[in-house]
């Protein structure tokens, strides 16, 4: 499932590519199809991320203000798929399924479909179950495997919007997010590792950066919400709104501090990885990006020695997915 950062991309990639242009939307899977006869014709208006929610908005032509939502929720094994005429850039894909994409943004080796003489664009044939496709004049966009995939109105977004935490990586919120993110962790007995990924909690927050921050913030995983100080509490929130933006913007996952990176770090920092449990990161062939298998303290690092302190870091399961994080650390 990909992080928040990652839909936040996801977001600015379709403004990019489909801001202000006229959708043809089908369903050649067809499980979509009722949803695509709703806005095939319509302007896409609005691209907006909200945790791990993300929504599109659509208006009428002829009646601007009528906008309707798709709203999308990529889940464990969505993945959206982009080609293009080659008139301007764009990623392959963005999306969960880690053996194929992960956390990372892969580009392809030119245009797909078939440009014409004329200098006109025939998109590529559908992939797969194929549950949405977006046409534009000179980009496509094709959906598959999501959790969630419907046309909603204005007041259906705003009450899916109303029953999240807040987003680390928005700056529209109103009051004190880290002070109602605090709070909502300490009505709860259940374990702040577990309460970091609940969406109603905290939106946007994934595997990644819950174990990343708790140990940070040399917080044990297993202890209870509402025995958290609500100043470490807040300290977490300013932490994510630091690293989840660096995500959004950069499209890769760092939250490691450069003293602790590499041969120069502590005991742990040069141990080798498990090639096949590399993350995959957006940055991997960039010069002077940080390496992936430098980028996190604990996440996919069980077993080998902690970056700090040098004792093997832990795993166990917890709420059905994999906990990392260090017995001495986080105390």
């Amino acid at each position: 499932m990909p992080e928040g950062h990652t839909v936040h991309r996801l977001a600015r990639t379709f403004g990019d590519l489909f801001g202000s242009r006229t959708l043809q939307v089908t369903s050649p899977q067809g499980r979509f199809a009722a949803g695509a006869a709703l806005i095939d014709g319509r302007v896409l208006v609005d691209s907006q991320a909200y945790g791990k929610q993300l929504f599109l908005g659509l208006a009428d032509g002829t009646r601007p203000s009528d906008v309707l939502w798709l709203r999308v929720h990529l889940g464990l094994y969505g993945a959206w798929t982009f080609d293009g005429d080659g008139s301007t850039a764009v990623v392959h894909a963005i999306g969960a399924p880690r053996r194929r994409v992960g956390e990372r943004e892969t580009a392809p080796a030119g245009p797909a479909g078939a440009v014409h003489a004329d200098g006109s664009w025939t998109a590529p044939a559908p992939r797969g179950a194929v549950r949405v496709r977006l046409l534009a004049e000179h980009a496509v966009a094709d959906l598959t495997g999501p959790t969630a995939c419907e046309v909603v109105t204005a007041a259906e977004k705003d009450a899916v919007v109303a029953r999240l935490g807040p987003d680390p990586i928005r700056d529209d919120h109103t009051g004190d997010p880290g002070a109602e993110v605090a709070a909502r962790v300490r009505r709860s007995r259940t374990t702040v590792g577990q309460l970091l990924m609940q969406q109603e909690v905290l939106a946007g927050v994934g595997n990644i950066y819950r174990a990343e921050v708790l140990f940070r913030a040399g917080l044990d995983p297993l202890r209870p919400g509402r025995d958290v100080p609500a100043e470490v509490l807040r300290k977490v929130w300013d932490d994510l709104v630091v690293l989840m933006r660096d995500g959004a913007a950069t499209g890769a996952i760092v939250t490691t501090r450069p003293q602790d990176r590499g041969a120069s770090g502590t005991p742990g920092a040069s141990a080798p990885a498990d090639p096949r449990r590399r993350v995959r990161q957006n940055t991997d062939d960039r010069p002077g990006a940080v390496d992936a298998d430098d980028a996190f303290y604990v996440y996919h690092r069980d077993g080998r020695p902690c970056r700090v302190c040098g004792t093997p870091v832990l795993v166990k399961e917890l709420g059905g997915r994999s906990l990392y994080w260090c017995g001495v650390c986080q105390v």
